[in-house]
């Protein structure tokens, strides 16, 4: 259970993302590898599953999205039993997201191509140092597709634990 501390930052934290809280998150397709092997993710399908935890990131190997790739690999057990999917993007190819996702994400998530960029300009994670990047932006969206939770912080450190406080959050209100 989260401390007072954590939930009054959660409740206080501004989200600077464009998508708001209750917006229709864009729905999308991409070329995704979990454990080195690809495959097609689909917004769509995960929705089905529960809450899907939908996070950008700058760049594979990079030290911020190692350190997260790590959290969120730690947390994975946590997330599948509330039934959230997460699923990392970047604009990567998907050559490096396979070697990626077997050492940083410890085989526990999958990371998906953005090649175009289009997933993460339809969800106003481009970063605005470098377009060819994206902004540390997680996202909760529920199964009905809308936005429950926005958070956009260069700083790793929070990300998996704000997230994982929106699924609870969520999972609380909807038994």
């Amino acid at each position: 259970l989260l401390t007072s501390v954590c939930l009054a930052a959660l409740l206080t934290t501004p989200a600077f993302a464009a998508l708001n809280i209750g917006a229709k998150a864009p729905d999308f397709s991409a070329r995704a590898s979990m454990a080195g092997k690809q495959f097609d993710f689909a917004l769509a399908g995960a929705l089905k599953k529960g809450p899907v935890v939908l996070y950008f990131y700058p760049a594979a190997f990079t030290p911020g999205c190692t350190i997260e790739a790590h959290n969120f690999a730690d947390a994975m057990e946590d997330f599948e039993k509330m039934g959230a999917t997460v699923i990392g993007v970047s604009h990567d190819s998907i050559q490096t997201l396979d070697k990626f996702s077997l050492t940083e994400c410890r085989s526990k998530f999958p990371v998906a191509a953005d090649a175009s960029g289009a997933i993460m300009k339809n969800y106003d994670a481009v970063s605005t140092g470098n377009p060819e990047r994206a902004a540390r932006t997680s996202y909760v969206l529920a199964p009905d597709g809308s936005v429950l939770f926005t958070y956009t912080a260069n700083d790793p450190t929070h990300h998996v634990e704000y997230t994982m406080a929106a699924v609870q959050k969520y999972k609380a209100t909807h038994k």
